[in-house]
């Protein structure tokens, strides 16, 4: 039998051992590399926990301002169609603006918790710079009802003109109580103001005949004073008459003395 020689022993030990390292280096990239994957979670979520608990602070900021934006927002019943009154609301701001659009077709309706959106794709508009703006701006009056996204813009084969695609998402709920939009409900707010204003001053006379009596009322006649009773005659002496006494006949004045008098 061949024996084993202490050299042999000792270059088998150092295969192992490298062997042994090469494993561990190994298993510690691969460990590094899940150690990083887990970190980006961890801070992914972390973050992600901290925006929600934001959230949650500024929860009654938020519901009112989705109070407000809820009543701006009009209101369908739910059998109704309501592709036809976007597309108009479109057609009429394009038209309205010098804006072209070609082909347009809306696409299904999707329900986002109490909102609907309806997103019309609009696949060739051409236009001027100046009438794609004030599209924009048209769209951008309507509130948080119409949402332009996914813009593309490019030259027309006209001068001066461009031409392009995007995609108009239309904001919306549902329910049994129809409602106008806000720019609708607003012309008659208008209206009725307007005929409060021409009704105010005929309303203020009427009010003020009305309330002047209470307001200031009427001083009453002042009656006349009488004058003071005459006193009573003192009682005559006896043997005289009740015939008042006559005043005696004013004399001629005497001349003043010239000189000294004694």
């Amino acid at each position: 039998m061949s024996t084993v020689t202490s050299r042999e022993k000792n270059m088998l030990l150092i295969a192992v051992v490298a062997l042994l390292y090469a494993a561990a280096a190994l298993s510690y990239k691969k460990q590094m590399t899940n150690w990083k994957a887990a970190e980006r979670i961890y801070r992914s979520a972390q973050k992600k926990v901290q925006e929600e608990r934001a959230l949650i602070a500024a929860r009654d900021e938020w519901n009112a301002r989705y109070a407000q934006m809820r009543d701006l927002m009009p209101v369908f019943p739910y059998e109704q169609d309501v592709d036809t009154y976007w597309l108009n609301v479109m057609d009429a701001a394009a038209s309205r603006n010098g804006l072209m659009i070609a082909r347009r077709q809306a696409n299904k309706e999707v329900e986002v918790g109490d909102v609907y959106e309806l997103p019309i794709e609009c696949k060739d508009w051409e236009g001027t710079l100046e009438a794609l703006v004030k599209f924009l701006y048209d769209l951008h009056k309507e509130g948080a009802m119409l949402d332009v996204r996914q813009l593309f813009i490019r030259p027309a084969n006209r001068p001066g003109y461009l031409k392009g695609t995007f995609t108009l998402y239309c904001a919306y709920m549902r329910g049994d109580d129809a409602r106008p939009s806000a720019e609708k409900q607003a012309a008659p707010v208008v209206d009725a103001a307007a005929d409060a204003d021409a009704s105010s001053p005929k309303s203020e006379a009427d009010t003020s005949a009305q309330a002047s009596p209470d307001a200031q009322p009427q001083a009453a006649p002042v009656e006349a004073v009488p004058d003071p009773p005459e006193p009573a005659p003192l009682p005559a002496a006896a043997g005289a008459t009740n015939t008042p006494a006559a005043a005696p006949a004013a004399g001629p004045v005497p001349d003043e003395p010239e000189g000294n008098v004694p």
